[in-house]
């Protein structure tokens, strides 16, 4: 028989730095492992936010939709870049149609890496925007 967890037990975040690559902040522990929001944007009413767990060494783009004109597709980006300013990996999520809903991207990992975010629309409607690195 296994153990159950009491209600606020915490656990050890699953990943570390580049071993996030790819992973979900929720599904690894890395969502309340000592979070902070390094950098917002805003984009015809479209937020991304970089988000950095220093307890997994690891950020992701949490996206949410402002807007109540949800003609325009529209997606967040979060991208890692090596000391030399090249950009080594991004990975996208759709930024949902609805007023006020919300999602993030898997997480990119490594606290010897700088991270932006960006927000794009389908069709180039509107351009793209993108933070200063963190």
């Amino acid at each position: 028989m296994g153990m159950i967890p009491l209600a606020g037990t915490s656990f050890a975040a699953s990943c570390s730095g580049a071993g996030c690559d790819n992973q979900g902040p929720r599904a690894t522990g890395c969502e309340t492992a000592s979070v902070s929001t390094q950098r917002t944007i805003d984009n015809n009413s479209r937020k991304a936010e970089l988000r950095w767990a220093s307890g997994c060494s690891a950020a992701w783009v949490r996206v949410t939709n402002n807007s109540s004109n949800s003609l325009y597709n529209s997606y967040g980006y979060i991208e890692k870049y090596d000391s030399a300013g090249k950009l080594i990996r991004s990975l996208s999520v759709r930024i949902p149609d609805t007023t006020g809903g919300s999602d993030w991207s898997n997480m990119l990992g490594g606290a010897s890496y700088y991270y932006r975010v960006c927000i794009s629309f389908v069709g180039n409607e509107y351009p793209m925007k993108c933070s200063t690195k963190f």
